[in-house]
């Protein structure tokens, strides 16, 4: 596996060698370089392919995203880092690695913030969603434009036995993503938090590094969780959108046009994605049933009950935003 400095070497060298202006057009062809962890056809990947069609097609072909799925170009960490110096220009985060750079972010990376789906998405379209955006975009240190939400889902815990009341989770390793909220949850959850990179997961899982994981049901899919975790328990402790940025190195180079053609795709980007997300989400749920995989359900009051703390002491500080997002109807 390349370290982070290569890849970010790599992708520089390739950012330079694509940028190089040809005489013959008179405005330079820009090809844009757009990445995610996850693989072609999974709905954050199609949203950002078609966005890609409609700028080409707009422009003549003198705009063009290149996309490079399923980490080839790094996980979510490297990718933040190449857009922030210009070497990739669009790359699907989620929100947990910017919540030390916006701080207001950390509150929708809190367990049970949201009542459902449908009260995330409220909140996101409306102007809470609107002045986080602003915020990430406005603060020096992100070095990112950012362009819109994108739908991430459920997440749920998975693993090779089921996980009903937070007891149950007594001694098991679930891998978190790397913002010490997420690890706290799952202490507070009743098991042993790790933070692990994704690309690392279905090894770990596998020697039994780890017990297990949480995720949405497309991701357990995608990235076949489900061989190595049959249990699938629906503590739904985190709804997490999650963004799509492009580089601010990038993006002072373009014309307001250019800007504002990328800012209206990017628009209908975000609602074709969460289109592509629930279909997905079904066929993903089928599919998982199917190869075996029991959805269990839990006492999901104890488990809100339990994580009361970590609410309590990352939330205290933002407690009108979060009275905000209750209010959200």
């Amino acid at each position: 596996m390349y370290s982070r400095r290569r890849i970010l070497g790599a992708a520089v060298a390739a950012a330079c060698v694509a940028a190089v202006p040809t005489a013959a057009v008179a405005q330079q062809k820009m090809v844009l370089k757009a990445s995610d962890v996850h693989p072609l056809g999974y709905p954050t990947v199609e949203a950002m392919v078609r966005m890609g069609n409609k700028l080409e097609k707009a422009t003549n072909g003198r705009l063009s995203i290149q996309m490079f799925p399923a980490m080839q170009l790094g996980g979510e960490k490297e990718m933040i880092e190449q857009a922030q110096v210009g070497a990739l220009q669009i790359a699907r985060i989620s929100v947990g690695p910017m919540g030390p750079i916006v701080d207001e972010l950390n509150v929708f990376n809190l367990p049970f913030i949201f009542r459902d789906e449908q009260h995330m998405r409220k909140v996101i379209d409306g102007p809470i969603g609107k002045e986080l955006l602003e915020k990430v975009t406005n603060n020096p240190q992100s070095r990112l434009v950012v362009l819109g939400w994108m739908d991430a889902g459920t997440r749920n815990v998975y693993a090779k036995k089921p996980f009903t009341k937070p007891a149950d989770l007594k001694g098991q390793k679930i891998r978190m993503m790397g913002n010490p909220i997420f690890v706290e949850t799952m202490n507070a959850m009743g098991g042993n938090g790790i933070s692990m990179g994704f690309s690392e997961l279905f090894s770990a899982m596998q020697t039994g590094v780890v017990d297990g994981a949480e995720n949405n049901p497309p991701t357990l899919v995608t990235h076949k969780h489900y061989e190595v975790a049959k249990f699938y328990s629906l503590t739904g402790h985190l709804i997490i959108p999650e963004i799509f940025v492009f580089s601010k190195a990038s993006w002072d180079k373009l014309g307001k046009a250019d800007q504002d053609l990328i800012r209206k795709y990017s628009r209908e980007a975000q609602m074709e994605q969460r289109e592509l997300w629930d279909k997905m989400v079904g066929e993903s749920e089928a599919k998982l049933k199917a190869a075996g995989v029991q959805f269990v359900k839990v006492d999901k009051k104890s488990f809100y009950d339990a994580t009361k703390p970590v609410r309590e002491k990352y939330g205290a500080k933002h407690a009108a935003l979060i009275k905000r997002i209750e209010d959200t109807k």
